[in-house]
């Protein structure tokens, strides 16, 4: 076996397409796909299922990745042993992350790792929904619930609150609740109820059981944002809305905690790119944790 060919078919495994993989790599299609072909005859079997919209692995292919991580982890271990700590930071990390950990506090932080490392290249996809390590749509994940299964390595990231909030103007016009009971009688935002992708994320049942929304929308950063012009009030991270002027809270004596954790699969534990991420990932969180639980 070619290690230039188990490297291509890393990167395809990766992107889910042999034209992704290709240009992350810097070779050509045509190029990519023969080294695929190349490995597939050395090994006598098939790696991939070949499709007009990507590349999906076969069963074989499955179980070779496994094989094929642990010796780019190797590979890059032994790099590292010879002082070639540069050439050891490389390739390309995906984050999957709730929309408002990965807008309002990643995407303003992380930066300074391509700086610091410029054969790096970051992936952030924060957006409401959860993310399948063992498929690959991301390297990390940023969950609100530790796993409780798979080939998987959690740890905790940081403990966060969550608080009623509403804009000034909504108040002045609205009147401020004095209760929770007070809440149905004013106007409500809070998720799609059917889009709502972890139990945790029932928040407005911990502060109101019949909390009937009139406004749905299905991210954390657009609810602020109806908040902010003034629709309604709805249960906001702390972190996020009470740094913004224009945002109060409100019934201060309900607030609601959850956590982050940072999840990642087990085969890149020795991947030095996935390890320097999630270590800059989990520094960056706990020196901020103060942000993330005010007044705790």
């Amino acid at each position: 076996m070619n290690w230039d060919d188990i490297r291509v078919f890393l990167a395809v495994a990766r992107a889910g397409q042999i034209l992704a993989a290709a240009r992350r790599l810097g070779i050509n299609h045509a190029t990519a796909a023969r080294r695929i072909t190349s490995l597939e005859t050395a090994l006598d079997t098939q790696l991939l299922v070949r499709r007009t919209n990507g590349c999906g692995l076969t069963g074989e292919g499955e179980a070779f990745l496994a094989h094929a991580e642990r010796m780019e982890a190797e590979w890059l271990s032994a790099q590292a042993s010879l002082g070639r700590t540069d050439s050891t930071i490389s390739g390309t990390v995906r984050i999957g992350a709730p929309d408002g950990f990965g807008v309002s506090f990643l995407a303003p932080r992380l930066g300074t790792l391509t700086a610091q490392h410029p054969d790096l290249r970051l992936q952030l996809v924060p957006v409401p929904r959860s993310f399948s390590l063992p498929q690959r749509e991301a390297d990390i994940a940023i969950t609100v619930e530790r796993p409780a299964e798979g080939r998987l390595v959690a740890r905790k990231l940081v403990d966060y609150t969550l608080s009623l909030y509403a804009s000034r103007s909504y108040l002045e016009a609205s009147g401020t609740p004095k209760s929770a009971e007070d809440l149905k009688q004013h106007r409500l935002i809070s998720y799609v109820e059917d889009l709502i992708f972890s139990p945790s994320l029932h928040f407005t049942r911990e502060i109101l059981r019949n909390w009937t929304a009139r406004f749905e929308i299905s991210s954390a950063t657009g609810q602020t944002e109806a908040v902010r012009s003034g629709a309604g009030i709805a249960v906001l991270h702390d972190y996020i809305a009470g740094p913004d002027p224009h945002l109060i809270r409100v019934l201060p004596g309900h607030r609601i905690g959850r956590s982050y954790f940072m999840v990642y699969h087990e085969s890149a534990r020795d991947l030095a790119r996935v390890r320097i991420v999630a270590d800059h990932i989990q520094t960056i969180a706990q020196s901020h944790k103060a942000m993330f639980a005010p007044g705790e």
